[in-house]
């Protein structure tokens, strides 16, 4: 920013119409922010799931509600930025039964930890062309880093972004006492994510 001013404002040159100076300086302010200019969700395109084996069958599960905020500039990926906060209450497994069920303490413990989120903290272009997320994961109180590849294409006015992430579940105590086993529900939880955009 300091740099981009100072290319604009040289030392050596004296403006003396303060309405030029202050145009000027709009506009280096406004090129500022369009490299991190926030792309707007579509909720109604998007989508956030956890898969996972109970009794060694793929279960799929969609987090109903969520809400996302991304900063990209094709022209500069690695400085992109992201934050995506989830409702724990909006899990759904197909089944009232089973949604309460995982509400509870042992497992999402949903009246005291009713989100979950993660927060970028650094991007890196992977050889792949994939975008290399690194962040911060908090689910049922407990933070962790994780990272993850992410897929970004170009859909005409859309921007949409595609990236897994494993997990355990372990780690975040979902499945305390008897659910610690995994031999009815296994440890690894895969969350995908497809969030479409529009700039």
């Amino acid at each position: 920013m300091k740099n981009l001013i100072a290319r604009i404002f040289p030392s050596n040159r004296t403006f003396t119409s303060t309405p030029v100076r202050v145009t000027l300086l709009a506009m280096t302010l406004a090129v500022t922010s369009i490299a991190y200019a926030a792309l707007r969700v579509d909720n109604s395109k998007s989508m956030v799931t956890a898969t996972f084996k109970q009794l060694n069958v793929p279960v799929e599960a969609k987090f109903k509600q969520f809400t996302a905020s991304i900063d990209y500039n094709a022209a500069k990926p690695e400085t992109a930025r992201a934050s995506v906060d989830i409702s724990i209450p909006s899990f759904d497994l197909g089944d009232p039964e089973y949604n309460g069920e995982v509400m509870k303490k042992e497992w999402f413990n949903a009246p005291q930890f009713p989100k979950a989120s993660f927060v970028s903290t650094s991007m890196k272009v992977a050889p792949n062309g994939k975008l290399e997320a690194y962040g911060k994961l908090t689910i049922k109180g407990k933070t962790t880093d994780v990272s993850f590849p992410v897929t970004i294409k170009k859909d005409g006015a859309n921007v949409i972004f595609d990236g897994a992430l494993p997990i355990k579940r372990l780690t975040y105590n979902i499945g305390e006492g008897e659910w610690k086993a995994t031999d009815t529900v296994a440890d690894e939880v895969i969350i995908k994510f497809h969030v479409v955009t529009t700039q």
